[in-house]
């Protein structure tokens, strides 16, 4: 035993199963954090507190009534939000703690994704992709057409053709799934900004400054490759320099940096 509190004996296990359910809770709250899955995640959690309080001083009608209701929720919950669980598990694996002691599979769909990148600047096509980090954007990524398929450089491309009905949209990858095509992203509001610059560009900004996005943007005009992070804009990217970055973020080992990918806005 280590400590008490009142008259409960506090031992090593109980910290450490304390620190692993609040890690959970906190993982759980970061992944939902900004999407619609969180009310319901909160609802679920009030429905839990009162279930607790009502056992604690014996109501028996307020139990019965709290643990029928906490089932169901539950059920409901794995029902309506399946493919957030599934993405859910996907950003588990991806922690940084998970990824300092195990290797995380193949980084093969980071060169989908230069070579995508690569051959839309040879075309002068115009695209905007982001990498999401440890920042929750599920709000971006409802804004758009969910598609849940493997990345690959044909998928990108095609996105981007200006003959496709989602070009003019965010394109949302994580790690090596595309998320979610059209979708729309925050255009910064920097007075200072070089007025020449495009939408593109701006949304790049944008969303860089609300979080911690990497944000890759190929210019319609002169297919430029140039990346936002941080609020700063990084122009005349070469295919050497936005590997490298990739590598940085998509590494097993962490750098600082979680992973996840994002997309695509209007003209530039």
């Amino acid at each position: 035993m280590l400590f008490k509190v009142g008259f409960l004996p506090v031992t090593f296990i109980d910290v450490i199963d304390i620190i692993i359910v609040t890690t959970l809770f906190f993982e759980l709250y970061q992944f939902l954090k900004g999407s619609v899955a969180i009310r319901m995640f909160i609802g679920l959690l009030v429905i839990l507190l009162i279930s607790i309080i009502g056992e604690l001083f014996s109501m028996s009608a307020l139990t019965w009534i709290m643990s029928g209701l906490r089932t169901v929720w539950v059920l409901a919950f794995v029902i309506i939000f399946q493919p957030e669980l599934r993405r859910l598990l996907i950003y588990l694996g991806q922690s940084k703690l998970i990824r300092t002691f195990v290797q995380v599979g193949d980084l093969k769909f980071i060169d989908q994704i230069v070579e995508a990148v690569l051959e839309l600047s040879r075309k002068n096509f115009g695209a905007l992709i982001v990498i999401v980090r440890d920042m929750g954007l599920k709000n971006i990524v409802e804004t758009g057409i969910m598609l849940q398929a493997q990345t690959s450089k044909q998928l990108i491309s095609s996105v981007f053709n200006p003959r496709s009905p989602l070009h003019d949209g965010a394109l949302v990858l994580q790690n090596d799934i595309v998320l979610a095509a059209k979708c729309l992203l925050p255009l910064s509001q920097n007075p200072n900004l070089d007025p020449a610059l495009g939408t593109r560009h701006r949304a790049a900004l944008g969303l860089s400054e609300q979080s911690d996005a990497f944000v890759i943007v190929v210019s319609e005009e002169t297919g430029m490759i140039s990346y936002a992070e941080n609020g700063k804009l990084v122009r005349g990217l070469t295919e050497k320099m936005l590997r490298k970055k990739l590598d940085e973020i998509f590494s097993p080992v962490p750098k600082g940096k979680g992973s996840g990918i994002f997309g695509v806005l209007t003209n530039s």
